[in-house]
Order: structure tokens, then C-alpha cells, then sequence
């Protein structure tokens, strides 16, 4: 029993970093049809400059990590904004295009990254809280997944208000629906694109930072690993659909956990999972239809 537990637990805590990063996949795609495949970059930047942070503040405080998830929250939406401004704006409707200068850019930072901070993963540390367990039913939880939990329940809560009590959810809500008509009724949907943007980088770089205590270190490939199993959770939840990026992602993390644990095939178990939702729903979950 309490190795089950700790299987679900730690499932949980992974699939908040997979939501982290896969509810700003869901939502660029849904109202701008893009695949932005440099979205595991803006992880990746949020988590070094993270730990720089709280390496220079005093890693082992809670204040130091607060500030750091505030640095990586600023840095993944800075840089976010001004990849859309910059890279995506000029090639809209071009999604060829849009893969390769996104997939370009990836493989550019993932250079930069190197060039900086090395190749060699960097092992961090957090506050001491962090690396004490909890006991729940007999089962050893380690207490960073109950944050990881936490920020991702939080930044839900937070975008599903944002999208139905604001005016620029309202927006976005309806470009998702139907691009074509927002911009017929005369409102200029380029401000909701840039800001859907910087959600999305502000989701992942807060994810970047969480990432690096779950693991424990932080890497120029940080980003690109949880990026894939980012898009399998998108894809299966529905592109588009918040609501189904949150459920894919906890199934698809548990499911993960569990093959890994007892067959040692959780990744395959994950792609076996993405081919039946596409064969025998392809739309995804709680995608829209066609």
C-alpha cells in the first residue's frame, strides 16, 4: 500500500511540472495554431536563472526560493513575449515556417545554455524543508512534490479565472473557439497573442525552477526532456483544452510512474497510451471537433 502511494503522489508532483509546461503549449496552439517547440527553452532559462538566484541569496532559504520562482515566472514570460513578437508575429499562417524557426531556436539556446553554464548537469539544493518526507499511509513522500502539487493547482486556478473573468480571457476564449470571427468583430487579437505567449512562458519558467528540485539538478536538456512528454499531454488532453492538459497530465505522469516502477517501460507505456487516443479519438479528450 505504501508503495502505491508514493507512486501517486510522486505522480502527481510530476504531472504538475508536465501541466506547467503543457498548458501553455495548449493554449498558443488553441487560439494561434502554433507549435512552439522552443517552449522547453523558456524552462530551461527560468531554472538556471532560478538557481542563480537562490545560489547567490542562500539556497537552503525560503526566501531565496520564493525570489527565485518570481525569476523564473519574469524571465520565462519576458522571453516568451519577445520570441512571439519577434519570431512568430511575421510567420503567421506560415506553420512550416513557425516549426523551423521554433525548432531553430531551441537548438540555439540549448547552445547558449551550454556556453554559460556548461554541459554537466548542476546539482542544486533548496530549503532544508525540502529534503525531509512526509509520511502518508506508510509511504515516504518527499515533501518538493507537495509544492510542485501546490504551484500547479494555483497557476490552474489562476488561468481558469483569468479566462472566464477578464476581458482578455474572454478573448482568447473566444479565438480558441473561433479566431476568424474575433478578428471580424474588429478586435485586435496580436495583444492577446503576445499575452497568451508570456502566460505560457511564465507557466514554464515557473515549472523550470520546480523541475530542478524535483530532479535535484538543472541542465541545458532540462526543457527539451519534459518538452516531449509536454506535447504527448497536450495532445492527448486536446489541444486547446486547459482542462484537458490538467487530466492528461496526471494520467499520463501516473500511468508513467507505475510502468516504470513495476515493468521499467514507462515511456513506451506513455506513447502506447498517445497512439490509442489518436486512433480512437483523435481530436484528444476534451478537444474540440474538426
Amino acid at each position: 500500500m505504501s508503495t502505491v502511494i508514493l507512486l501517486l503522489v510522486t505522480g502527481l508532483g510530476l504531472g504538475a511540472l508536465y501541466f506547467l509546461v503543457a498548458s501553455g503549449l495548449s493554449l498558443i496552439y488553441g487560439l494561434m495554431g502554433v507549435l512552439n517547440f522552443a517552449h522547453g527553452s523558456f524552462l530551461t532559462l527560468g531554472a538556471f536563472l532560478g538557481w542563480e538566484t537562490a545560489r547567490r541569496l542562500g539556497a537552503d532559504s525560503w526566501g531565496a526560493f520564493a525570489l527565485s520562482l518570481l525569476v523564473g515566472v519574469v524571465a520565462g514570460a519576458a522571453v516568451a513575449a519577445v520570441t512571439e513578437l519577434v519570431l512568430i508575429r511575421p510567420l503567421y499562417l506560415r506553420h512550416i515556417e513557425q516549426v523551423l524557426v521554433t525548432v531553430g531556436l531551441a537548438l540555439a539556446t540549448v547552445a547558449l545554455f551550454d556556453g554559460i553554464w556548461g554541459t554537466d548537469a548542476v546539482y542544486i539544493s533548496g530549503p532544508g524543508w525540502f529534503e525531509e518526507t512526509t509520511d502518508i499511509l506508510g509511504a515516504r513522500i518527499p515533501n518538493d512534490r507537495f509544492v510542485a502539487i501546490l504551484c500547479a493547482a494555483l497557476v490552474l486556478a489562476g488561468l481558469v479565472l483569468f479566462l472566464k473573468r477578464t476581458r482578455y480571457g474572454l478573448i482568447i476564449r473566444a479565438g480558441v473557439e473561433n479566431r476568424a470571427m474575433v478578428t471580424a468583430l474588429g478586435i485586435d487579437v496580436r495583444r492577446a497573442f503576445t499575452l497568451v505567449f508570456a502566460i505560457g512562458g511564465a507557466a514554464a519558467g515557473l515549472g523550470g525552477v520546480l523541475a530542478s528540485h524535483y530532479f535535484g539538478y538543472v541542465s541545458p536538456l532540462l526543457g527539451g526532456s519534459l518538452l516531449i512528454f509536454a506535447f504527448i499531454v497536450t495532445v492527448i488532453g486536446g489541444l486547446g483544452s486547459l482542462t484537458g492538459a490538467a487530466i492528461a497530465s496526471v494520467g499520463v505522469a501516473v500511468l508513467q510512474q507505475f510502468a516504470n516502477f513495476y515493468f521499467g517501460i514507462g515511456d513506451f507505456v506513455v506513447v502506447l497510451a498517445l497512439a490509442v487516443v489518436l486512433l480512437v479519438r483523435p481530436r484528444g479528450l476534451l478537444g474540440a471537433a474538426s
